[in-house]
């Protein structure tokens, strides 16, 4: 069943991050996906995360399909012109890419090309209206297509520190599912009980949450997550188990998977972060039982 159907039909899903390479070797993300392939429902592939120049989105979506598995592609404003987007989701639809994922794109200045300069031209609710346009047959110009693309698209939910902060994200999370957006990807969950409490007031937007689980590797990234993202509810406990651990990393695959069965007694879906460690996804669906 795809990705669509499931989401449709109110089902559980299960996404993984993998990100394209660095440069055009490509065996390290199709041996990861094989690993996991009849075991998540759809790869989510970014787009130059975080400002760092990589193999496009686009390229890593269609070798998930080469893989056998289902594709959702992230889609910036920062990088590209409205034409330039156009084209490219166009062109993904073509290759067999049916979902996307509308994200802000982070600042160039923490990147690796900080020379660069970002587009911006349209926001995030425009871009998903542009979605919307070419699905009803024409161009943001006006001018027809000649044949329809139809996609199944999804957000992004910034984190906050505050109510006000809360507030905020929720509009803005509004204004982008008024915009098209049927799906909505939360920021990492390190506190079940915390997420419960925000699904309480998520339900209101009425599209399905899926909120993301982060691998955490090690006790100095838990520290340095607790410390400069206070927002993410990273408890002293959970870095005191992972210090406490005979084989820290994987106490650390262990929390991981633990999350993800948790989250699945509340959300529709999951999306698992691993950050390089892609390989150590199956450990994780094996302690999450999935």
């Amino acid at each position: 069943m795809s990705f669509q159907k499931r989401l449709s039909a109110g089902e559980f899903v299960v996404l993984a991050e993998m990100n394209t390479p660095k440069g055009v070797n490509i065996s390290k993300m199709v041996l990861d996906s094989r690993r996991i392939k009849g075991r998540v429902d759809a790869v989510v592939v970014p787009d130059m995360d975080n400002g760092v120049m990589k193999m496009s989105a686009l390229a890593g979506g269609v070798l998930m399909q080469q893989q056998g598995l289902e594709a959702i592609i992230h889609v910036y404003v920062r990088d590209r012109n409205s034409m330039a987007l156009q084209g490219d989701l166009l062109a993904a639809h073509v290759l067999g890419i049916q979902n996307l994922v509308v994200v802000q794109g982070e600042d160039m200045s923490n990147g690796d090309h900080r020379d660069a300069s970002p587009v911006n031209e349209l926001d995030e609710p425009g871009l998903l209206q542009a979605i919307q346009t070419l699905q009803s047959g024409k161009d943001m110009a006006g001018f027809d297509l000649d044949g329809t693309p139809g996609f199944t698209t999804g957000c992004t939910m910034g984190s906050y520190k505050d109510e006000a902060g809360m507030t905020a994200a929720f509009d803005l999370v509004q204004q982008e599912i008024d915009a098209g957006a049927q799906f909505v990807i939360s920021p990492p969950v390190f506190d079940v009980e915390v997420f419960a409490e925000f699904m309480t007031k998520a339900r209101k937007l009425d599209v399905p949450i899926i909120p993301t689980v982060f691998l955490i590797k090690s006790v100095a990234i838990a520290r340095y997550i607790a410390k400069s993202e206070p927002e993410a509810r990273l408890s002293e406990d959970v870095i005191k188990r992972i210090r406490k651990a005979s084989d820290r990393e994987l106490e650390g695959l262990k929390i991981a998977g633990e999350t993800v069965a948790a989250l699945s007694k509340l959300s529709q879906g999951v999306k698992i972060q691993t950050l390089g460690w892609e390989h150590r996804l199956p450990q994780i669906l094996d302690v999450a039982g999935l």
